[in-house]
């Protein structure tokens, strides 16, 4: 086992408890215990402005978990590179990947102090397998490959996992741009998964929370629109069902017997849609 996290460097982001930060607020959105009373306050307000928000924390958390069995089960993929992790809760990465496969390697990225903090405790790895740790931000996609090159082979398939953070960088070029460089430099067969918030009719209430964050909260989030979202994977193949609501991209299939009792599995309808969407492609 393999399991190192690199010290916050000097001038690196300190923890602060007076202002709500998104990965505390998410943790406490999914029923953790790591966050303040300001991030406790903030997300209730958020969750009064748009009372979708823990259905679409937990899609979100459940997408993590189905796309990562199915890339290591039915793709192969045995390298994960995950940036902007967050605080560790139940089925993190390495969690469901080295249960399929025991000899799969992470390297979780992230430049939040108290993420770093739990990360060297709670992110340890199978004995076969690699769990590391880097603290980096996703600005700097060159910083984070050379890093990440010390535990990954980059001339063998790399998942590249980007949930939820690709919305914290303002302009839509430079978006793009970070997330071609960091699939520039994994090999055919790599992998991206990525979900973002989304701006679209029918989820008025999401951009009222959203405004109220950005007025609050840190970091500041860029909302998008799925065919912006869609951009993300332009000169990927998107697998089946393409760019869709996360509770929506292949949900788990429904148990027990069909109405009629034909003995068939029961057709659910599709699961309620999140103002959270999402898309998992693989590099030609």
């Amino acid at each position: 086992m393999t399991h190192d996290a690199t010290a916050a460097p000097t001038g690196a982001p300190r923890i602060d408890s007076n202002v709500p930060h998104s990965a505390r607020m998410w943790n406490y959105w999914l029923g953790g215990k790591d966050n303040y009373e300001v991030d406790r306050s903030a997300g209730d307000e958020i969750h009064r402005l748009h009372p979708g928000i823990l259905e679409y924390a937990r899609a979100d958390r459940a997408l993590l978990g189905r796309a990562v069995r199915h890339l290591t089960g039915e793709v192969g993929i045995r390298q994960f590179l995950d940036i902007g992790t967050g605080l560790p809760t139940a089925d993190n990465t390495h969690e469901v990947a080295q249960l399929v496969a025991p000899d799969a390697r992470i390297v979780y990225v992230d430049n939040d102090p108290l993420v770093l903090t739990h990360a060297r405790a709670l992110l340890t790895s199978t004995p076969e397998g690699v769990t590391d740790y880097i603290d980096a931000d996703l600005h700097e996609p060159d910083a984070i490959l050379e890093q990440a090159a010390k535990t990954l082979d980059f001339s063998r398939p790399v998942a590249v996992i980007l949930l939820g953070v690709a919305m914290f960088v303002d302009d839509t070029e430079e978006a793009y741009r970070i997330v071609r460089r960091l699939m520039d430099a994994v090999p055919s067969g790599s992998h991206l998964l990525l979900s973002h918030t989304i701006t679209a009719p029918g989820f008025e209430d999401v951009d009222e929370a959203v405004r109220f964050w950005n007025s609050v909260g840190t970091p500041k989030l860029k909302q998008r629109t799925p065919e912006q979202i869609t951009g993300f994977f332009e000169g990927l193949d998107l697998l089946e069902p393409g760019v869709v609501s996360c509770s929506r991209w292949r949900p788990a299939p429904a148990v027990g017997p069909a109405p009629g009792g034909t003995g068939g599995p029961e057709q659910p309808e599709p699961p309620e849609e999140v103002a959270f969407y999402c898309g998992v492609a693989r590099k030609p």
